[in-house]
């Protein structure tokens, strides 16, 4: 690593990482392994809890707990998925085994109960959301991050604009809070340009979902490695056990416009408890390490990011060259000191 280290944001002071990216808590691919290896790599790890169980949960923190030293690490919940008791089980779940220097970290804005519990619990609370107004709502009700996902993003979207313009509306809101973007992040220099133009930081989750540490199925990591932009659409036909949300997935044949096929099993996945479960065509189910059948026609959430994905490697390796990538770009960038005002008095 050459050149001086650059000074740290807002989110990393909040956070305790050491360089400003968070890993997206993907269910189905973010699990001990990745979280506990982007951790100890110096960036924000996020265990993707999804579904889990409150029980299960408590055992996939010890997990990766064990795996992150004294680094810090996240859980990620998705309020809109499960009744809203299930989702404050899964909260009170993690925060009763959650270290100190754990942060929890919310798909979309949770209601305002949920929310104000997980402030409570004393540890940093991050929000992910789609506009402005969310963003608010967001921050009005205690969240300590909030992250701005763009269109480019992989996975469910949550708004319609474009990372870098949701991150300027937001911070002519909110001069002073810690904003994070999510969408088109892959390199340093994605992640030094989104600091350059006023963010704290970003999270990236398909970049990760290739890595070697992530759970993903290997056809998965292989054509997200071997994708470009335009292989990527958004599109609402992955409605099974999530509906009503749009989403960008890698282009397959269940993505071309035409009739709606039959919902049969095209695939089934081992779970924790070694049960077969059956997956049907249109499900919003990954394809992971533990899914066999016609992986090509599951789910394969991928940002526009991907054209900048070219290999399958490492978290240790990816990590170290988003932070020379990330530093040496920072040295080229001039940001405007004003949107940074509270790194500079040392927030």
């Amino acid at each position: 690593m050459t050149g001086p280290a650059p000074r740290r944001t807002r989110l990393e002071q909040r956070l305790g990482v050491t360089l400003p990216l968070l890993q997206a808590g993907m269910g189905g691919v973010a699990g001990p392994e990745l979280c506990g290896a982007v951790s100890r790599a110096g960036a924000g790890g996020v265990l993707g809890l999804y579904k889990e169980p409150p029980e299960r949960i408590r055992r996939l923190i010890t997990d990766t707990a064990a795996r992150t030293g004294d680094r810090p690490f996240g859980i990620n919940l998705v309020p809109e998925v499960l009744a809203p008791e299930k989702c404050r089980a899964q909260l009170d779940a993690a925060v009763g085994v959650l270290p100190e220097r754990a942060f929890v970290t919310f798909y979309g804005l949770p209601a305002p109960d949920l929310l104000t519990a997980a402030v409570r619990s004393g540890l940093p609370v991050v929000v992910q959301v789609g506009t402005a107004h969310a963003a608010g709502r967001a921050l009005e009700q205690g969240a300590d991050v909030v992250v701005l996902q763009g269109v480019e993003a992989g996975g469910h979207l949550l708004g319609t604009l474009p990372a870098l313009p949701l991150l300027r509306a937001a911070r002519r809101d909110h001069p002073d809070a810690v904003l994070a973007v999510a969408g088109g992040i892959a390199t340093g220099a994605d992640l030094a340009r989104a600091v350059s133009e006023g963010a704290d930081g970003a999270m990236a989750g398909t970049v990760f979902a290739a890595a070697r540490e992530s759970e993903a199925h290997p056809l998965f990591k292989r054509r997200i490695v071997t994708a470009g932009a335009s292989d990527t659409v958004v599109t609402t036909v992955f409605d099974i056990g999530w509906a009503n949300r749009p989403h960008r997935v890698l282009r397959n044949a269940l993505t071309v416009p035409g009739p709606r096929l039959a919902a049969r099993f095209v695939a089934t996945t081992i779970a924790p408890d070694g049960r077969r479960l059956p997956v049907p065509r249109y499900s919003a189910a990954v394809p992971s390490i533990r899914t066999e059948g016609r992986i090509e026609d599951m789910a394969m959430y991928c940002g526009d990011s991907c054209e900048r994905i070219t290999a399958t490697e490492p978290v240790t390796v990816l990590v170290e060259r988003i932070r020379t990538e990330y530093r040496r770009a920072l040295r080229h960038t001039r940001p405007d000191p004003a949107r940074h005002e509270g790194e500079c008095q040392g927030e």
